[in-house]
């Protein structure tokens, strides 16, 4: 998968304004990157703020095209999150994953993913904390490659990095949905055969997490040793 790469200065959400180009523009390319050095009103999941000061972490969205069959949709995110996992080993910083789309560190949220279906296909944001050098206005545990390290990183070269990895990761995805990607997804999952609750809403079940369907869907075994399947949710240990 190639990357056309389109920096801005100031954006209030880069998945908001990718959606607003794809309306303005008719075939946009798959690919198309809008990339933020400051983002004012970010959005993760469960309407959660995602905001990034000047230059302090990498905020972008990228758009995939809709000749993607639809079933392979919900697992998109997951590919991402397996990428992101790769470029923080390579910063020194090891990485896990929760479903459906957090990469976490020492159990603090390092970086969340948000993926929205549009006419043309899927757009996918992603928001990693690089340089931030405080969590406290985050309310969640929350930490940076800086915090991890002790040194910043270029945002630039991280993202040139991050799209190597997404296009190896989204490639085997267009070919064989989360099948692909399975193996290394899983192996970042510190919390398969554990009981963890999922939070849909208001409603709360809890189970033993007992792996991932075919598409991504999340495997959820109660006490009597029935299995259901979960398609979203905010997972907690």
């Amino acid at each position: 998968m190639k990357f056309n790469v389109n920096w801005y200065e100031r954006l209030p959400s880069t998945n908001t304004f990718l959606k607003e180009l794809v309306e303005l523009k008719d075939q946009l390319p798959s690919g198309t990157v809008v990339a933020a050095r400051e983002q004012t009103q970010g959005r993760g999941r469960m309407a959660r703020e995602w905001l990034s000061s000047a230059n302090e972490n990498l905020t972008f969205s990228l758009l995939l095209s809709d000749k993607i069959e639809t079933n392979k949709w919900p697992s998109a995110t997951m590919a991402a999150a397996v990428s992101v996992a790769e470029v923080l080993e390579e910063e020194g910083v090891e990485a896990s994953l929760k479903w459906p789309n957090d990469v976490l560190v020492n159990g603090r949220k390092i970086c969340g993913i948000l993926a929205e279906r549009i006419s043309q296909g899927l757009i996918i944001g992603i928001g990693l904390n690089v340089n931030m050098q405080s969590a406290d206005h985050i309310d969640q545990p929350a930490t940076s490659v800086l915090i991890e390290t002790g040194r910043r990183a270029n945002v630039d070269d991280l993202l040139a990095n991050l799209l190597k990895h997404l296009s190896v990761r989204l490639d085997e995805w267009v070919l064989g949905g989360f099948s692909k990607v399975r193996k290394n997804w899983e192996a970042k999952v510190p919390n398969i055969g554990k009981t963890v609750t999922v939070r849909d809403g208001s409603a709360f079940r809890t189970g033993i997490l007992s792996g991932f369907g075919e598409n991504g869907e999340l495997l959820l075994r109660d006490e009597s040793g029935n299995l259901s399947t979960i398609w979203a949710g905010d997972l907690s240990v």
